[in-house]
């Protein structure tokens, strides 16, 4: 597989990550008794994540940003990878704010937030490979 089609499957991987976020968010909230696989304890727990004040940032929920973001690499992967590196940073730079609220203000950890916040930084890390092409 080319680079072209990395950054399309892990983008396609991001997009998985979010529409599971929004199933989990979705189920949580219509039965209070769903438990998904990603609820292992309190400390480490997608629900507490997804049911956080911090779930809702910047006018729109972080999944709605993380469709955003997956789709537009997806978009790009192939005609504008150059610009994967630039359309990264912001989305990592948010990821490190995400990752702090997470990790030391709510003392959490969430398997599906971790797993996009390695994926949102392979992107930048592939995005700058490109860059140096």
């Amino acid at each position: 597989m080319d680079i072209m089609g990395t950054l399309t499957t892990l983008g396609f991987l991001g997009l998985f990550l979010t529409f599971y976020a929004i199933y989990v968010k979705n189920k949580s909230d219509e039965d209070k008794k769903y438990r998904p696989w990603c609820e292992i304890n309190k400390h480490i727990s997608c629900l507490k994540a997804f049911r956080s004040d911090y779930f809702d940032r910047f006018y729109l929920p972080n999944t709605v940003w993380g469709l955003i973001y997956y789709g537009t690499i997806i978009m790009i992967s192939y005609r504008y990878a150059h610009y994967i590196f630039y359309v990264s940073i912001p989305a990592c730079m948010y990821t490190l704010y995400l990752m702090y609220i997470s990790y030391f203000k709510e003392k959490n950890f969430c398997i599906v937030c971790s797993l996009a916040y390695i994926l949102n930084f392979l992107l930048l890390f592939l995005g700058w490979y490109i860059e140096l092409l």
